[in-house]
């Protein structure tokens, strides 16, 4: 049985490109789930609809089941199956189990935190649509069901093979309130909502999904007229007015199809907070639909959002059910947007021992790399994620990469032209230090060349330019992961690159 999936390392820039690469990836399921439906499927006393039920604690599982029904449906059948139940039995069990054995597996603690919080996002949205809808459109409940849990599923893929672009999005776009088309072309070089819609439509996901997407794209116009009335929710006869006045919006607001949208923006606006602008929007949005006061929908929601935590929650996972006991005004912080722990005693300790190897004398150095690698030890002694390290040509005209740690694998023959950047000359000419952070980045990134801004993204980011017997030999980039740094570890990398220096020229005066 398979227990790895291969994950594609390059990042495409077009439609085609990523839904190719999409499409070939396996996702990991929960080895506990995995085998709980693999003895149902053998269990001759075992109903579709039991193993459906089953196969649910794996969204990855669902989804691989859905696409292979899909795929190969008989051609009479044009319409894509609604439900797992439906799906089971347009395929049958034998090539169900066949399925079952080619899906990879790993324990649930090993399967990328990205993608099991994407799917949690999926199933806290399942769980919002049932609360929420399913009674009320019993006889749709499938529908509403199924669409919910799948509506984010080709987000899924993309969660395993670029999970820090998916992250950065999240930080860009959600938290910090950047234009998502221009961050979506930076990151993807294609708008998140047309992969999504695309990649439905290829897996033949069922309708409502891309349904949804499609109105998000293509009927943008009819969804802020509906939610201009849907803020008037402190006068419900106005709002009914209003409606009565336009009734082709009426019909297109009472779509039951609209219920896996509403389930999934509420879903996804949890994530940032209970109060913020985003979710309640979605809630002014539902209370609208189900003719039912604010105050009522927000109990519904916020009772719903427990159940789901009980249900979904995982270790690792941030579930936004946690934040209903946080004081009213408190927002969830992405890792990208927290300090992090300064180094612990232990690795401050193993810190001191690096630069006192750097600094011994006679240099104990057999070469530039052996010099250069004792410093990415200390580095990393003190927090630092991603560093690169660029020595100039003599004429100062060109920077190579000479070492780097934390960033791809790829960059060893990247070349910066200095002469396109002002900043870069500024560094060459002495030794300097220079700490951007979120208030001056737009001023000093954009005397960046755009390949070191694309190679560390986020607004912190360290400069330091090294000097040997008064000549600027190296240039270091240095970050914690994009986020805001620890003080401590500010000063430690200060420290360390004056060890580098005087190491340096100690290892040149030796080689002399």
């Amino acid at each position: 049985m398979p227990s790895e999936t291969i994950v594609p390392t390059h990042t495409p820039k077009t439609l085609d490109a990523w839904v190719k690469l999409l499409d070939g990836v396996q996702l990991p399921v929960p080895a506990d789930s995995h085998e709980r439906v693999k003895t149902a499927i053998g269990d001759s006393r075992r109903s579709l609809r039991d193993i459906a039920e089953l196969m649910q604690d794996s969204p990855a599982l669902v989804l691989s089941v859905m696409r292979e029904a899909n795929r190969h449906t008989h051609e009479s059948i044009s319409a894509p199956a609604e439900s797992l139940e439906i799906a089971l039995n347009r395929l049958g069990l034998k090539r169900a189990e066949e399925l079952l054995q080619r899906l990879p597996t790993l324990p649930t603690e090993q399967i990328p935190p990205t993608l099991r919080h994407l799917q949690m996002i999926s199933q806290h949205a399942c769980q919002q649509a049932s609360g929420l809808f399913a009674s009320r459109l019993a006889r749709l409940w499938q529908e509403i069901h199924w669409g919910s849990l799948l509506f984010f599923a080709p987000l899924w893929p993309l969660a395993l093979t670029h999970p820090k672009l998916l992250e950065e999005w999240e930080l860009r776009v959600v938290h910090k309130g950047e234009p998502a088309p221009r961050v979506e072309r930076e990151l993807f070089g294609v708008r998140l909502l047309s992969l999504c819609q695309t990649l439905a439509e290829f897996w033949r996901l069922p309708a409502w999904v891309t349904q949804g997407y499609h109105l998000l794209q293509g009927e943008r116009r009819s969804l802020v007229k509906v939610m201009h009335i849907a803020r008037d929710h402190s006068s419900p006869l106005r709002q009914q007015q209003r409606l009565d006045d336009d009734p082709p919006l009426s019909r297109w607001l009472n779509q039951p199809a609209n219920t896996v949208l509403l389930a999934n923006g509420l879903a996804l606006a949890a994530q940032q907070a209970w109060n913020c602008p985003h979710i309640l929007r979605w809630q002014q949005l539902t209370s609208l639909y189900l003719q039912v006061a604010l105050e009522d929908v927000q109990h519904m929601v916020h009772q719903q959002a427990a159940i789901s935590a009980r249900k979904h929650a995982g270790p690792g996972l941030f579930h936004p059910a946690e934040m209903l006991i946080w004081p009213w005004d408190a927002h969830y912080v992405p890792r990208g947007m927290r300090a992090p722990a300064a180094p612990t005693p232990e690795a401050l300790g193993q810190w001191r021992a690096h630069c006192a190897e750097l600094l011994k004398e006679p240099s104990p150095f057999t070469n530039a790399m052996h010099l250069t690698g004792k410093a990415f030890d200390a580095f990393k002694a003190c927090g630092m994620r991603r560093v690169l390290m660029l020595t100039p040509e003599k004429e100062h005209s060109l920077l190579r990469v000479h070492h780097q740690a934390g960033l791809a694998s790829d960059i060893s023959s990247l070349t910066v032209a200095v002469n396109q950047s002002k900043l870069l000359q500024r560094l060459l000419t002495q030794s300097a230090q220079l700490r951007l952070t979120p208030e001056n980045y737009a001023q000093f990134a954009a005397l960046l060349p755009a390949s070191l801004r694309t190679l560390f993204r986020g607004d912190n980011l360290l400069l330091r330019s090294l000097a040997s017997n008064g000549r600027v030999v190296m240039l270091i980039l240095a970050d914690q992961g994009g986020g805001p740094f620890s003080d401590v570890s500010v000063q430690a990398f200060g420290k360390t690159a004056q060890c580098i220096e005087r190491a340096l020229t100690a290892f040149g005066n030796r080689s002399a």
